[in-house]
């Protein structure tokens, strides 16, 4: 099969741990097709030789897989030489079996270049790139604060404190305290003492609840966890604070997201770090979800639909996308509304997926529009004029308006 080209001159780049193997395909004056083949260590001093010989071949057009994070470095170098590079899906650009080596998927990613039948992938800009490492640490320093947090409430409950069956949030600032007291060896009296005003739960019940049988062995170990939550949630105020010191310059896309129910201001934040603030990288509000992962997939034959499972994609994208879902469904909006009519029909879990992809569209729409979200369920006139009219009416009265109509 004999491709077309469209661009004269293509550089196909396979990128491995150790080793960049590149091909350039050039036309000449007279129409003389020439491939150059060229191997490269993955060093700093070998992406910088690999960047100047892209460069010298002045390429219309330089592609590579997306092989896991490697592709990371190459892109950089060529990055800062203004060259053009497209990063592929790897499903997009399988070669020809039974050709299976670095110099024939080179050179295979060089022909299809140079036809146009590659699409690069969404790459964000530099400062959104480092900051996605801020954003996706910060991720994982929640999930072990959850597990900890999970781990500690297993210890209360084996030492037979069960101060969770009647406060609802065990590590807020009351829990807190009587948690720390009772590893102090305080007597469940004296923790008493330290239970807030605003607990519904009587008083004589939570005594009970902190009746247990903790151990020295319990106190230790709850005494670590408690230390290494409080490391933690310190450690996460500093990845927030430096996300949003990052994102400065963006606080107007920060607010406008906030204005989404479900979004708070670090999860605006941690989305915008994914999907960056220029809609026009993806064209289209189908493309974006296509790209996330996030709407149904397609699978028929014969007339018959199959599996409309959702494919992979970004899985960052897709969890926060989830827990927007879960946050709105318990708003009073139009979300919350979309929400109980799916799950009637299809279950909860479904249910969150869909409403996921819908605040997806929305989150497009809001930034390429520069616009602020507009609830369906929500009259903003009547909550203007209800907020605002004993104001106005004091105003009217002192200026003698309300008089002068009677």
């Amino acid at each position: 099969m004999e491709l077309t080209p469209i661009y004269p001159t293509a550089i196909g780049l396979d990128v491995h741990q150790r080793q960049i193997t590149a091909c350039a395909i050039t036309s000449d004056a007279d129409g003389q097709v020439l491939v150059e083949h060229r191997e490269f260590g993955a060093f700093k001093r070998d992406r910088r030789a690999l960047a100047q010989w892209c460069a010298a071949r002045t390429p219309d057009v330089v592609v590579m897989e997306s092989t896991g994070i490697y592709w990371k470095s190459p892109y950089a170098a060529l990055e800062r030489l203004g060259i053009r590079a497209l990063v592929v899906n790897a499903r997009h650009v399988k070669n020809v079996p039974g050709r299976k080596t670095d110099i024939a998927d080179a050179q295979w990613l060089a022909m299809l270049a140079r036809a146009g039948l590659l699409r690069g992938s969404f790459i964000p800009p530099e400062q959104l790139r480092h900051l996605r490492l801020v954003a996706r640490q910060r991720h994982k320093l929640s999930r072990i604060l959850t597990a900890e947090k999970n781990r500690l409430h297993k210890v209360l409950a084996d030492g037979g404190v069960r101060l969770s069956a009647v406060v609802s949030d065990l590590h807020g600032q009351s829990a807190r305290a009587m948690v720390r007291a009772l590893i102090d060896g305080q007597s469940p009296a004296q923790v008493l003492t330290l239970a807030s005003r605003r607990l519904k739960a009587p008083r004589q019940d939570i005594l009970a609840a902190l009746d247990g049988e903790l151990s020295d062995d319990h106190r230790f170990v709850l005494d670590q966890l408690l230390e290494h939550i409080e490391q933690l949630e310190s450690r996460i105020r500093t990845f927030d604070a430096r996300l949003l010191a990052g994102l400065e310059n963006h606080d107007e896309f920060l607010r406008l997201l906030q204005t989404l129910p479900g979004v708070d201001r670090i999860g605006a934040a941690m989305l915008l770090v994914e999907i960056g603030t220029e809609m026009e990288a993806f064209g289209s509000p189908e493309r974006l979800a296509s790209w996330v992962g996030i709407c149904p997939g397609n699978n028929e034959s014969a007339g018959k639909r199959k599996s409309g499972r959702i494919r992979q994609g970004n899985p960052h994208i897709r969890r926060l996308l989830c827990e927007f879902a879960h946050a709105a469904r318990r708003t009073r909006c139009g979300l919350q509304a979309k929400y109980q009519s799916l799950a009637a029909r299809r279950g909860n879990k479904r249910a969150i997926v869909a409403l996921a992809h819908k605040i997806l569209r929305i989150i497009y729409f809001m930034i390429d529009r520069r616009d602020y979200y507009r609830d369906s369920e929500v009259d903003y006139e009547a909550m203007m004029v209800e907020r605002n009219a004993p104001r106005w009416i004091r105003m009217l009265d002192r200026y003698g308006y309300l008089t002068a109509s009677v």
